[in-house]
């Protein structure tokens, strides 16, 4: 799971989720996600936010094979009543 943008991500994230913004995918991709086809999905926080989908994008670019994107985002998340975790 793929979070979101810089300091949001770390308001609360979803459970095992890692920041990765669009900026910093060819960088540190390898090395978060060194199988090829793991499954990512990404997301932001609403459907608004188009840092998820540049993200997904670029994995998907760099030859990531199993990438989907939660277009609802963390928003959708917590007003399902699903557990989020905090730095």
């Amino acid at each position: 799971m793929v979070g979101r943008h810089g300091g949001e991500y770390y308001d609360q994230y979803l459970p095992g989720a890692l920041a990765l913004v669009p900026a910093d995918v060819d960088a540190q991709a390898p090395a978060l996600f060194p199988d090829l086809d793991a499954a990512i999905v990404t997301y932001c926080s609403n459907p608004a936010c188009p840092n998820s989908g540049q993200v997904a994008d670029r994995l998907a670019a760099l030859g990531y094979t199993n990438v989907r994107k939660y277009r609802e985002g963390i928003q959708d998340w917590v007003e399902a009543g699903l557990p989020v975790e905090s730095a």
